[in-house]
């Protein structure tokens, strides 16, 4: 199928041959019919299979441009995948100048918002919280809101956003539709779903091989007083110009990332949510522009960042759950390229370590280095 068979608008269609786009996706051949038409919708899709376009465009058709009112919310549970939507609707309404599209996420001074929302802004892409401060305020009025989007909104309810989620839900008097886009089916997904939803259509979208990530992946023995070298060594040795590091709290990203540069001479930077707005952006372009060779950070702040290159995923802490492994490992290896993912463990953490990657579904080979500090790769490996 190509769009031009999804009886989709002039503008829509112009706006996608303009970003590149002839056939669509998957996730956006299921999703886009049944929500023009009205339809509640559950979708199970993985991260990157197009599902910003999938509810985009629906909500974009749907407008009523002589309504100067806001009349669809989309709900994302970090500022940089909202940053991330709202961008990618405003290149979809290219074409259709009228539309107002406004961005709300906390971190940034709320009375710079205001401005937005004095605009009279058609969508709101907003975290919950964030969009909460705003409707106390009184400077966003849900009362002629008539659709809304949960994107991700697995992790949004794991993050603990399920009861801001519930009274935003609850307040919209006059909704007729709500769709939802998540990576899993888990259980607070359900109850949403149960409790909101008026016979959804349900859609599954699962991995396809040609676009399942390529990544070789390494399980290597260390010490703590190791771990330095052992991650240096990794980035030196292999050439990589473009590396992610994972740590399990702020503090270990901030300790690590200074090491890195005092102790190494590498380029690197912290990422965690302690951060102020402005900083945050910066690096996160530096990174993503190939200014910034090494970025280290947390699970939740690394949420968001969408980088097709990078060269290899190194997990200086055992994650703390399985889900995070799977999701600090797909940063590489995208968009048909190869990449390489690593995890250290203390020998304490190896039946924890290899209880995760069975879980996940991942094999790791064993590594280690020689006395040249080489890396040795074993011919042994864990089992799924």
């Amino acid at each position: 199928m190509r769009y031009s068979e999804m009886n989709l608008s002039a503008e829509i269609l112009k706006a996608v041959e303009a970003m590149g786009f002839t056939e669509p996706t998957e996730v956006q051949e299921k999703a886009i019919p049944p929500m023009l038409e009205g339809y509640d919708l559950v979708a199970k899709a993985p991260t990157g299979t197009g599902k910003t376009c999938a509810f985009g465009i629906p909500l974009l058709m749907g407008l009523e441009p002589e309504k100067d009112v806001l009349q669809a919310l989309i709900l994302a549970p970090t500022r940089e995948l909202a940053q991330q939507i709202a961008q990618d609707l405003k290149d979809l309404a290219r074409f259709m100048p009228w539309v107002r599209i406004a961005c709300l996420y906390g971190g940034q001074p709320i009375r710079r918002q205001f401005a937005q929302l004095g605009k009279k802004p058609h969508i709101v892409v907003a975290t919950p919280g964030r969009l909460l401060d705003h409707v106390q305020r009184k400077s966003v009025r849900l009362n002629d809101v008539t659709r809304i989007v949960l994107d991700e909104a697995d992790e949004m309810l794991d993050m603990g956003f399920y009861k801001d989620v519930t009274k935003i839900l609850d307040s919209l008097k006059n909704r007729k539709q709500m769709g939802m886009f998540s990576a899993t089916m888990s259980r607070p997904v359900m109850d949403i779903s149960w409790l909101y939803q008026r016979d959804p259509v349900e859609i599954v979208v699962e991995p396809v091989k040609e676009s399942a990530p390529n990544i070789a992946q390494y399980a290597l023995p260390t010490t703590g007083w190791q771990k330095l070298d052992d991650v240096a060594d990794i980035i030196t040795r292999n050439n990589y110009e473009r590396v992610m590091i994972f740590c399990n709290t702020k503090y270990t990203t901030e300790m690590l990332a200074r090491q890195l540069i005092e102790r190494k001479g590498l380029d690197a930077e912290c990422l965690h949510g302690d951060l102020a707005q402005k900083a945050r952006n910066k690096i996160m372009a530096d990174f993503k522009e190939g200014r910034l060779r090494i970025l280290v950070s947390t699970d939740v702040a690394a949420r968001g960042i969408d980088v097709d290159d990078v060269d290899a995923v190194i997990n200086y802490d055992v994650p703390t759950s399985n889900e995070y492994y799977t999701h600090r490992i797909g940063r590489t290896g995208r968009a048909k390229k190869a990449g390489e993912a690593y995890i250290l463990f203390l020998e304490e953490e190896r039946r924890r370590m290899e209880e995760m990657l069975r879980r996940t579904g991942n094999k790791a080979t064993f590594a280690r280095f020689d006395e040249q500090r080489n890396l040795v790769k074993e011919a042994s490996s864990t089992q799924p």
